[in-house]
């Protein structure tokens, strides 16, 4: 039993003594990197990596999965401030694309894919018509028709005639039979 204990509180103690060491080896602060995103037929492309060299933060290239190198694709400079770098490229096709953002000082900021879609196409609206007046009537289905009084009167004549059917009916059925 002695035995095990002292096993137990010397592994306590290489735990203990190894944690500042696995601490060390994990980075402080991961690379920011680049952040890819499209709208319609727009990529774009954030990055806050780079820094300014003679007036220049950068390029950022895109490349279609056909294309192997950096200088291939469509590049575009980087503007942007000391804290966010950006680029664009306008009127891409559908397809996956890579973009590569290159900093001025020749390191590469990041790499990512991303995949461009089709747009959905511009649908055609019906031409712009007057609103009836009252709006939409819930209580009367829905309709906008005004229904005239002969209509009305018609209508109710009739939902009369099913009552007055209906409850004689159920009337002559409820008496015992009778000869």
């Amino acid at each position: 039993m002695r035995n095990s204990s002292s096993v137990l509180r010397s592994g306590l103690t290489v735990a203990v003594a190894a944690l500042p060491l696995a601490l060390a080896a994990v980075p402080a602060v991961a690379a920011p990197g680049i952040s890819v995103s499209t709208t319609g037929s727009t990529v774009s492309v954030t990055t806050s990596s780079c820094t300014q060299i003679s007036g220049s933060w950068g390029t950022a290239s895109l490349l279609t999965s056909s294309q192997g190198s950096f200088a291939q694709g469509r590049q575009v400079t980087l503007s942007g401030t000391p804290t966010s770098q950006s680029a664009a490229w306008s009127n891409v096709s559908p397809g996956t694309y890579t973009v590569i953002v290159v900093c001025s000082d020749g390191t590469t900021a990041g790499t990512q894919s991303v995949v461009v879609s089709t747009a959905p196409s511009p649908s055609r609206s019906a031409s712009p018509s007057v609103s009836p007046s009252r709006g939409v009537m819930g209580g009367v289905g829905g309709s906008t028709t005004d229904y005239g009084t002969v209509t009305l009167v018609a209508g109710g004549t009739l939902v009369g005639a099913g009552l007055i059917g209906t409850a004689w009916y159920l009337r002559r059925r409820n008496k015992p039979y009778r000869l």
